[in-house]
């Protein structure tokens, strides 16, 4: 028979309790979702107020190291990051294209729409001052809803003298008319069924009597897919022009927006707000947290008086509580952030000086150790937070890398790698791409030792072809 008995035991347990179960939270929250946070604690606790007399020097911190050579280079702090902008040539998967597209000039550059119009709200404002009669109004309108977002004719048109049959009876030809009058509006381009379509569709907008365009209309009627392959010679062949005469057209083309409607996008770009700076000094490196994304919040020292003189108040002893626990949640996470930032540069300084070819490798292993905490603990702070540096606005994660072991017994960072594929690709000869298996032994003549399948694999991330795809013909 069991008799109750009294046992006494030790032992340790980690107990989350509210203030750190309220640290944890606030350490992965972004920027722009802490300062709803903090926000939201301003209007429900009356402890809380703004801080207009927020210092933010206490915040600097310094990574020794020597300046570079090439400091001059973008380390002004002014300084803007250099962007690249690529042209996306590629045919939109929602309109059946003739031809495959690809162009190497740089198209004219349209900016986003900003009155928060839409391509469809557009095209609609344009059909209501054309004063068309009822049915082909009805009809044009029916095109205009079935365009996507890239300016392109989804529908094929019996589809849609279908759909309008009730509202506005109309056959083939009517339908064709009200294509012709919507691919008139602006943007230039607009109601395209195919690549080709939206190319003739802008050449046909300028002068007759620019030079080349004839032989601009002719190559993106028949000959795009030669275009799109860079068979240059194959071109001169069947278009029987010379290589002025080419050049000319090809320099038509590539005038022309292959998606003319991403001039209206509904959507808006959405910028990244940095919350730690990190700029070059005589001494070294300086790591800052960003004062303008730091919540500026203190404790209403005038409420807190009176509760000292009446200390009844359970409701108001609770929120004095709850604003201290805040500010203290975020002064770990502030202080957690610069720990890691700071660390960052100190590891990536190389990357710093010299770019992506000079990243080390390192994983969360590694700043944890070096900082004295949890891996998770800098998972949760490298999510969703950005470094401004010289070379531009990256997420903490990006200078996080796999090891890759060299010749020498050191390793060489995965972003390397992939930085020395990208630039043994952009020096080859156009008309002898390199292989997989070439670029391979490339890298080992470096010191660097990895399959062919991880080459591939760097090289289809890096949204690169094949060396067949690449290749283009000798003119």
């Amino acid at each position: 028979m069991m008799k109750p008995s009294l046992q006494l035991r030790i032992g340790q347990q980690l107990t989350m309790t509210p203030q750190l179960q309220q640290a944890i939270r606030l350490l992965q929250l972004p920027t722009i979702e802490l300062q709803a946070q903090v926000l939201q604690a301003l209007e429900s606790n009356v402890m809380l107020e703004p801080d207009e007399d927020f210092d933010s020097t206490r915040t600097l911190d310094a990574v020794p190291g020597e300046p570079s050579e090439d400091s001059d280079e973008g380390s002004g702090e002014g300084a803007e990051p250099v962007v690249e902008i690529g042209d996306d040539w590629s045919d939109p998967s929602a309109a059946e294209s003739e031809a495959a597209w690809s162009g190497s000039g740089a198209g004219e550059l349209e900016l986003p729409d900003e009155s928060g119009r839409t391509l469809r709200d557009h095209l609609l404002w344009q059909l209501e001052l054309a004063r068309l009669q009822a049915a082909p109004l009805a009809v044009a309108r029916a095109i205009v809803d079935a365009i996507n977002d890239d300016g392109y004719l989804t529908e094929p048109l019996d589809a849609i003298v279908e759909a309008v049959a009730e509202e506005a009876p109309t056959d083939a030809a009517g339908a064709l008319r009200a294509l012709a009058i919507v691919q008139q509006l602006d943007p230039a381009g607009v109601g395209a069924r195919s690549v080709a379509e939206c190319i003739e569709l802008q050449l046909a907008q300028l002068d007759p009597a620019t030079p080349g365009l004839a032989t601009a209309r002719t190559l993106a009627h028949r000959h795009l897919e030669l275009m799109a392959g860079q068979q240059l010679a194959a071109l001169q062949r069947e278009m029987h022009v010379s290589g002025e005469e080419l050049d000319i057209a090809l320099a038509l083309v590539r005038s022309c927006h292959p998606r003319p409607g991403a001039a209206f996008q509904a959507l808006r770009t959405e910028f990244v707000v940095p919350d730690v700076f990190a700029r070059r000094t005589q001494q070294g490196w300086l790591v800052e947290l960003n004062p303008s994304a730091l919540p500026r919040i203190r404790v209403n020292e005038g409420y807190a008086g009176m509760l000292t003189r009446a200390p009844d108040h359970a409701v108001l002893r609770t929120q004095l509580q709850e604003a201290r626990w805040l500010l203290r949640s975020l002064e770990i996470r502030n202080d957690t952030m610069l720990r890691v930032a700071r660390t960052i540069v100190e590891r990536q300084q190389a990357f710093l000086d010299r770019g992506e070819e000079s990243m080390q490798p390192m994983i969360l292993k590694d700043v944890a150790e070096a900082i004295e905490m949890h891996e998770s603990t800098i998972s949760r702070v490298t999510t969703g937070k950005y470094l401004h540096t010289p070379r531009g606005v990256f997420e903490f994660r990006f200078f996080f890398s796999s090891h890759v072991p060299a010749e020498d017994g050191t390793g060489v960072s995965s972003t390397a790698i992939r930085a020395k594929i990208r630039k043994l690709i952009a020096q080859e000869a156009p008309d002898k791409p390199l292989s997989d298996q070439q670029i391979v032994e490339l890298l080992a003549a470096h010191g660097v030792q990895v399959a062919r399948r991880t080459v591939a694999k760097y090289r289809e991330a890096l949204g690169i072809a094949t060396s067949s795809a690449r290749r283009q013909a000798p003119r």
